[in-house]
């Protein structure tokens, strides 16, 4: 499981797991090892047989070895996309079945009759929290006609006035990146986008904060006018950067989004009820939101990537974690008359 979301994407898989009467083993990403150590010590309590429950630490080789062992009959997996795949072919390699989530870079469409304080308040949420780590993070906005003068303008000024610093403290918006491996890559991929002539609205690199000076911190970055043909365009960036494209009409939009290699999730800001029934009908991606910025689904749905945002054919949660972690078997019988009882 990836770092960004150490105890619910775990819970995403396991209750599923053993309540189907499997044994789990978890393998924590090992940049925060310590949350599901703590889970752990909490699921003991509840008196399960040895077994039924395992955690094992470790990187790549750790991985490998679930993955080639025997005795590992199915591979649940969420993290990037070549990872995924990664996972996905050599599981299913060694006879395994497997669900592997991987990336995204998931867009939202704003039409010019849609709610634009309520859609750039919910932009602005979606793209710079969890300062974008996370795989239903807005980062491409793609806004119609009149909508682009109005939305630029609003989310330039809600990205500059994010307040940025350490993630415990209430007052704060948004805290830093993961390691300073994600914040440099993070700069150099706003770097590309300039290079690709892309309009810096909002600048985050360099950022220094007060008493963490040594933190790994982004600030909310929005680049304009970005060619969706562009490398910025089509990368998962896994940082607060929000791109903004422009176009004319919503067939141009849709088309942006349906070329894009990823399809996690789309979602559309309007307060037209037939542009809501063309998008949910037309969008390439598992996870359609109107008027929503993050559309997680309840976990009676499956989350339910398309294209290279997941391999397999069974997604997580929902009727299809049932499937996933069962298997079918049909019985055939045939009683002798002699044998049957008559009443």
């Amino acid at each position: 499981t990836p770092f960004n979301f150490p105890s619910m994407i775990p819970l995403w898989f396991l209750p599923y797991a053993i309540a189907c009467g499997n044994c789990f083993i978890l393998k924590p990403s090992e940049k925060v090892p310590m949350t599901m150590s703590r889970v752990f010590d909490l699921i003991d309590q509840l008196g399960l047989p040895p077994g039924v429950v395992s955690l094992v630490n470790g990187a790549k080789g750790t991985v490998d070895a679930l993955l080639d062992h025997p005795g590992v009959r199915a591979i649940s997996f969420v993290g990037s996309s070549p990872v995924a795949k990664y996972v996905y072919s050599r599981a299913t390699g060694n006879g395994k079945r497997a669900q592997c989530q991987g990336g995204a870079k998931n867009p939202v469409i704003v039409l010019p009759d849609a709610d634009m304080e309520m859609a750039t308040r919910i932009i602005a949420d979606s793209s710079f929290g969890c300062a974008g780590q996370r795989c239903l993070a807005t980062s491409l906005a793609i806004t119609v006609g009149e909508a682009g003068n109005v939305f630029r303008e609003q989310i330039r000024e809600m990205a500059a006035s994010r307040k940025v610093g350490y993630g415990l403290d209430p007052a704060i918006e948004m805290g830093p990146v993961i390691t300073p491996e994600s914040k440099q890559r993070i700069e150099s991929l706003i770097g590309k986008g300039m290079s690709e002539g892309a309009e810096v609205l909002v600048d985050g690199r360099s950022a220094s904060i007060s008493g963490y000076e040594r933190g790994y911190f982004v600030r909310p970055t929005v680049l304009d006018n970005v060619d969706p043909r562009s490398e910025i365009a089509g990368t998962e960036i896994f940082g607060p950067v929000l791109s903004l494209v422009h176009v004319q009409t919503v067939d141009e939009a849709i088309e942006v989004v349906n070329n894009s290699s990823y399809g996690n999730m789309a979602c559309l800001f309007t307060s037209s009820g037939a542009a809501a029934r063309k998008f949910r009908h037309e969008a390439l991606a598992g996870n359609i939101g109107i008027n929503i910025g993050v559309a997680a689904p309840m976990a009676f749905f499956p989350f339910s990537g398309w294209k290279d945002s997941f391999f397999g054919d069974m997604h997580a949660q929902g009727r299809d974690a049932i499937e996933f972690y069962t298997q079918k078997k049909v019985v055939v019988e045939r009683w002798p008359r002699e044998w049957s009882r008559k009443f």
